[in-house]
Order: structure tokens, then sequence, then C-alpha cells
């Protein structure tokens, strides 16, 4: 059992059990009754409950949860008018904004298939997709059509338009409807998130939405959202991390405050001008932000930011500790993945404890270190991470699953439990390096040039090697102002790791390629030499 606040003190924080209107509070009921736990559900009860709220804020200014909800049910009936139903996928390519929201939320109230794609998928990664998928229709920001050159252009709809084209949009085709809510179709929308593809081709990833409220509980029974909070969601939508905050932060009827592209300065700006008590992002975004000049955000007061929930690669411990003392102690890492949901959260005191650590399993889920032999390894001993919850694995689209052992599932991830039962994560069980017959896991190495006040990014990699069979590559970028070289980079990996651990080549680049959660493209990494 994990550490985390009970089912009743959650329901009372994120305001289920708080006085209301009573027309409001049976209105709201009944759409979680008819509809069950869910986007189209959350949208509509947030429509009842706080109907003037403002809903999100972004680029294009404000909306509130009942123009929100109206724009839904439009856009739902537009879908049905050009036939797309239940199981029909809808293909996304958007970036964080309204009309991504009303989309999602519009083809999961008709009983779609949502394809979630990354905004840093190739022209030839969309057709793939697309075609793989059987989707019917595409909506795209106006910025990603130059992708499209092979598609149907019968099938584009745009979300984010400036005006420069002939294709539908999304505001085009719902102003042709009126605002009524359609008939619940027989069966659930469904999600397809797509894997991150670092190492190889993205794989689609079913993920359905919940059935009850018990991962919502479970989420914030670990991290305290309150009710009525100013949520600024800076990771991606199309992402698990992004939607999963945006899709379980709906029952505690929030205000979203979401930006086309992340700048670590306007982040700031906006936690500050809207008094915003949590913000959504991923490891890189913190770093960008903790690396800000002094004068970018002089004057403003981040006091109000109680919660900085985070995910989607690793934490270095040291990052954690570098934006909590410039900003606030307010940083919640939660490890997962898209297949695995949450495996364990960090809270803050985890992470001024035990810098590094991926926290504690959260209620109702079980996490066990296995051996080789498939049995539960002691404290301190490394092993396989495998992890159960109330999030199953819905499987890939391609029909492969992921491996399980004693109904648990593995994450892929190799790690260990301390005495404590906080979990620390090595790496990927197939980025394990043998240098001379050691194990070694590039994390370690990372974290510890991560250290070096010269050092901005680093990422390692495995190597062939005639002599040892592999040896340690380090892709470094020199932080501005700072001067390293190859030997410096040795010299302070010598005083921190084992011998075995240092790395024989290193390569300074300008930034490391990574895709738009923050994880880095190891396959397009230049070669070492």
């Amino acid at each position: 059992m994990g550490r985390s606040a009970g089912p009743l003190t959650v329901l009372h924080r994120i305001g289920m059990l708080r006085p209301q209107a009573p027309h409001r509070m049976l209105a709201a009921g009944r759409e979680l009754l008819t509809w069950g736990p869910g986007l189209p559900s959350g949208v509509h009860a947030n429509a009842h409950r706080a109907p003037q709220q403002v809903a999100i804020a972004d680029d294009a200014g404000e909306t509130t949860w009942r123009e929100l909800a109206d724009d839904v049910d439009r856009l739902s009936a537009a879908l049905r008018a050009r036939a797309v139903g239940e199981g029909d996928a809808v293909a996304v390519l958007c970036r964080n904004h309204r009309f991504m929201v009303q989309t999602l939320v519009a083809a999961m109230q008709v009983g779609a298939k949502v394809l979630l794609l990354n905004t840093m998928a190739s022209g030839r990664q969309l057709e793939e997709l697309v075609q793989r998928e059987g989707a019917v229709m595409v909506v795209l920001d106006e910025e990603f059509l130059g992708l499209c050159a092979p598609l149907d252009r019968d099938m584009l709809v745009l979300a984010w338009s400036d005006g420069g084209t002939e294709l539908p949009t999304v505001s085009s085709l719902a102003a042709a409807h009126p605002a009524k809510r359609v008939r619940k179709p027989e069966r659930h929308g469904q999600i397809i998130i797509f894997t991150s593809g670092t190492t190889g081709a993205p794989k689609g990833s079913r993920r359905e939405e919940p059935k009850n409220l018990r991962p919502i509980l479970t989420f914030f029974g670990a991290i305290p959202y309150e009710a009525g909070a100013t949520v600024v969601v800076a990771a991606p939508l199309f992402h698990s991390w992004g939607l999963l905050n945006f899709g379980f932060g709906l029952i505690a009827t929030p205000t979203y405050v979401m930006r086309r592209r992340f700048d670590p300065a306007q982040t700031v700006r906006d936690v500050a001008e809207h008094r915003a008590s949590v913000l959504v992002a991923v490891p890189i975004m913190l770093q960008r932000m903790a690396d800000l000049p002094d004068e970018a955000t002089r004057g403003l007061d981040v006091s109000s930011l109680r919660i900085t929930a985070t995910s989607g690669s690793a934490l270095a411990g040291d990052l954690a500790i570098r934006f909590m003392d410039r900003f606030t102690d307010s940083i919640y890492n939660f490890y997962g993945a898209t297949e695995t949901a949450w495996v364990t959260i960090a809270s803050p005191d985890d992470l001024r404890a035990a810098p590094g650590t991926a926290g504690v399993p959260p209620r109702r889920t079980t996490v066990k270190v296995l051996g080789p032999d498939g049995q539960e390894v002691p404290p301190g001993e490394t092993g396989v991470i495998h992890v159960g919850n109330d999030m199953p694995f819905g499987g890939y689209t391609d029909g492969r699953t992921k491996d399980f052992a004693g109904g648990l599932m593995s994450t892929g991830d190799v790690g260990h439990l301390d005495e404590a039962g906080r979990l620390f994560v090595s790496g990927r069980d197939d980025e394990m390096i043998v240098s001379g017959g050691e194990n070694v896991f590039p994390r370690e190495l990372e974290d510890a040039l991560a250290e070096h006040p010269a050092v901005a990014e680093v990422v390692v990699t495995g190597v062939p090697d005639e002599q040892w069979g592999q040896t340690l590559a380090a892709y470094v970028v020199v932080r501005d102002g700072h001067e390293l070289d190859h030997g410096g980079v040795v010299d302070h990996a010598k005083q921190h790791v084992a011998r075995f651990a240092v790395p024989r080549h290193v390569v300074f680049l300008a930034e490391l390629p990574r895709n738009p959660t923050g994880k880095v493209m190891r396959r397009e990494l230049p070669p070492h030499v």
C-alpha cells in the first residue's frame, strides 16, 4: 500500500463533498451517472457546477466551462454529420489549445477512437500511422499542413488556423450545428497514445477511460490538487502526462492555462499572473526554467505554486533541488509510462531526503523488483521493476503487449528499492552496457556529469569496443558562459563514478535531439567519432 491520502480526504479536497447549489450538484451528478467517468462527463459536469468559471485560458483568450461544453456539443454533432462515429479513428496533430480539447472531447463523446500524434512526427510517420490505424479524419494545426501532402485533403480539418487556407476548421464545422447533447454511444471512445519512439518507431498504446473513480482517487491521493485550482499545462496534451493531468483534473473544476509553444519565461509569468497553484511539465521544461537568468523572473511572485507535477523522462536529483531552491518546494515526480500509467510518485520531501528517487507507490499500486528468476529481490539489489495498478494496459494496436510476471507488468526498467521503500531507477533494461564484464547503466554517469557546473545537458550511450566489448560515450551540451573539454569531462567522471563507468568518448553538441516531452532521441545522436 502506498503513502497517500484516504478517499474521503481526497473527495473533500477536490470539491466533491463541498456544499453546492442543489440543482448544480444534481445536474453534475446526472452527467457522471449517465456517461460514467471520462472527458465528456467531466466537461459537462463542470458546465453545470461552474458555468461562468474560466475553463481554458490560451493564446486565443479565455473560454468558460459553459462555452466549452457548448462548443463540444456542436462539434460532436458536426462529427456525426460527417459520419464519424463509434469505433472510427480520428487522428489529432495539435499543440495545446482549446480546439484540441474540443476535438478530443467531442470525438470521445461520439464513441470514436482518438489517435494522439506527436507534433514532431515526420510526414512519412504521419502517413503510415493514419493508414495503419485506419483514420477517417485528421484534425491538425495549420502549421502541420506541409506534412499532409500524401493524404486525401477531404480528410483534413484544421484546429488552430490563421485563416490562410480553404480547408474546414473545427470552429466552422461546429458553428453549423446547435449546442445540443448527442446521444450516448453504445461503446466508449478510446484514446491511442503513441510511445515516444526514442529508439524505434512509435507504437500505439490503447488507453480507455476509467470505469470508476478509483484511479482518480489514487492520483489525487498522492498529488494534492484542490478544487478550483488554476493549472498551467505546459506538458503536451498528446502525451500521456499532459493528458492524464487534464483528464483527471476535470473532477476538481480547475482553470487550465495553456500555450501552443513552451517558453520558460512565459511559463513563470503565467504562474505569477494567474496565481497558479499547479504546473504540469516535463523535466526538460523545469531545467529551462531553472536556467533562466535572474532578470527574466525578477519581480514575479510564484509563491502560489504548490504542485509542480512532472513526468515523461528521468528527473536528475540536482535539477529537482535547483528548481525548488529557486521557485517553491513543489515538485511531485511521477514515474510511469504510456503503458503502465503510474508506478511511483516522489513528493518534495522525498526529493529533498533522497535526490534522484522515483518515490513510493501510491494507494492500490503494487511495485516489485524481480530478479532473473522472477523472484522479488531484497532492498538494495537491482532487478526489473514490475507494477500493478487500477489503470490496466490495453495492449498495442498491433496486437502485442508487455511482459507480465505474477500478474504484474514489466516496466522494462531496472532499479532497486531502499529500506524506506523508495524506488530508484537505473535505466532501461535494454540500455544496460557490459564493459569489461561490468554492468553499467548510463543514468549513473548522466547524473554525475549533470552535477558539473559547466554541463547544461548530457546523455550517455554505449558504443562497441574491441577490447572492452562496450564503452561509454557522453554527449554533452556546455552551459552558456562556461568552457569544458574532453579532459574536464573525464576528470569529473573519475571523481564520481567507478572506473569502468568513465566515458572513453566525449562529443560536444549545441543541443541534444529531443522530442516534445523532453526525451532524448538516441537514434538521432551523431556518431561518437
